[in-house]
């Protein structure tokens, strides 16, 4: 497999389509990441509505990240398959349908139903958009756009919580669904304007075996790690679900292998950033998962912070990703990924080291704001030249698979983390919310982001620079002008 130089742009970085293609990717991924933050703060305001208690309430946010961990796999295929454009379009219907459905739920059950739907669309619209990306930029115009999508979309994080509690607090918990109309709205009317996708390959299908197989590994698993903490370890119901997904995410591994169209093509792993970048991925993103999620913990049940106060306390990080992403982006696609892709991790590592320093009572001017600042300041340097990198390194033609192989990978690494955090905080005095277990965890977090960095040193390869005078390839040519 060809990889793809990085000096070359497709036509001028600012052109009218490249705008529109931007916009979409934006909005489709906004959407999806918003309502995985927004649902939060709403849920006490639901259980007195719709009853179910706590299991109810715990469900409506696990509903929706359960499928989309489950699809995202099968989703990324379907964009190499039948089309971006299309794909995009099934994803932002769909969302829009169970986004309605959930702001009409007349029971806890159907709104659990509902937010499964949600999360089905959702798998469909991050894949699908950062291919959109590939295929419309190259080269440093490329590293700019992730560098966009990464900084805007960013937002979701912030604007979530925020967002759920002014409609909440004004209006109802049903409007906290029924807002998601509006930017898919816009979304459609832009998707209007993208060319058309490109005729299907002959004789391409879904590879049906290897999609099942994904489906129950990837979700079985995801299940396990979600769920852990209400029925224990040991539960049968747990050592099933993980050990019925582990067989199953084997199988597809050794399906793929010999599939004739294979669902998730293995020779992408051969290629040597694709295949690091995701190993660095793994340590990156189970560090921030596991580091967040202690911080988050400790700052409400150990130093006594409000839940308001301890969602606030990570807006810098998040500032700064919003601030400085695009402009590291465009750094990376005139330097090359390594030495940004070395230095993030370990300033984000140094973060959480600085987090060591954090006492009982958690000042936040003194303690908590610089380590806080330090992280954020790490993954803006990170989160696109990561991005880029894992997918400029797969043929245009992968890279909805590519984009799903890379959020997988994220997403279970971190619950991978979280799920093992009680058994490495467990030991120490005060537990999870004690500043003991913080403090292991903290260090936990920097070691596996310090991890991370050795990897991509070690592994990753700057891009040779090519002739900017070489043509396009045709297809890729053929795609933007349809």
């Amino acid at each position: 497999m060809a990889r793809r130089s990085t000096s070359t742009t497709v036509g001028s970085p600012n052109t009218p389509q490249q705008r529109t293609v931007l916009a979409v990717a934006i909005l489709a991924t906004f959407i999806a990441f918003l309502d995985g933050s927004v649902v939060n703060v709403a849920l006490p305001a639901i259980g007195r509505e719709l009853g179910g208690g706590l299991a109810a309430q715990q469900w409506i946010v696990d509903a929706y990240l359960l499928t989309l961990g489950a699809v995202i796999l099968l989703a990324g295929s379907l964009s190499d398959l039948y089309g971006r454009r299309r794909v995009l379009l099934w994803g932002l219907v769909g969302f829009a349908v169970a986004s309605a459905v959930c702001a009409l739920a007349p029971t806890a059950g159907v709104l659990i139903v509902a937010r499964g739907a949600q999360g089905v669309a959702g798998a469909l619209l991050v894949p699908s958009s950062l291919a959109l990306i590939l295929s419309a930029f190259r080269g440093a115009a490329q590293a700019r756009a992730i560098g966009a999508w990464t900084a805007v979309t960013s937002l979701a994080s912030i604007a979530g919580p925020v967002v759920g509690g002014v409609l909440v607090d004004t209006l109802s918990w049903r409007w906290v669904f029924g807002i998601n109309l509006l930017p898919i709205a816009v979304t459609l009317l832009l998707l209007r304007g993208l060319p058309a996708d490109p005729p299907r390959a002959a004789g391409a299908r879904v590879d049906g075996v290897g999609a099942a197989l994904a489906v129950v590994g990837l979700g079985l698993s995801v299940f396990a790690l979600i769920e852990h903490g209400r029925y224990g370890w040991t539960s049968p119901v747990i050592l099933g679900s993980l050990v019925v997904g582990l067989a199953a995410a084997v199988a597809f591994v050794l399906w793929e292998r010999r599939a004739a169209r294979p669902m998730l093509p293995l020779a992408i792993f051969r290629e040597r950033d694709f295949s690091v970048g995701n190993v660095a991925t793994a340590f990156i993103y189970g560090g921030v998962a596991v580091g967040t999620f202690a911080l988050a913990l400790f700052l409400q049940q150990g130093a006594g912070y409000s839940a308001t106060l301890a969602g606030f306390a990570m807006v810098p990080s998040s500032v700064l990703l919003i601030a400085l992403s695009a402009m590291f982006g465009r750094l990376s696609g005139r330097i090359g990924p390594r030495l940004l892709m070395t230095a993030g991790p370990l300033v984000a590592a140094g973060g959480f080291a600085l987090m060591l320093r954090i006492g009982t009572h958690a000042d936040y001017v003194t303690e908590v704001l610089p380590a806080v600042a330090l992280f954020g300041l790490g993954m803006s340097i990170t989160v696109a030249p990561l991005t880029a990198t894992i997918l400029g390194a797969v043929d245009s033609a992968r890279s909805g698979i590519a984009s799903a192989v890379n959020n997988a990978v994220s997403r279970v690494a971190g619950l991978v983390t979280v799920a093992l955090a009680g058994s490495v905080a467990g030991t120490m005095s005060g537990g999870l919310s004690g500043v003991d277990g913080f403090h292991a965890l903290a260090g936990a977090a920097a070691v596996s982001l310090a991890v991370g960095a050795l990897v991509s040193a070690a592994g990753i390869r700057n891009p040779r620079a090519a002739d900017p005078t070489t043509p396009e390839p045709a297809a890729h040519q053929h795609a933007l002008t349809r």
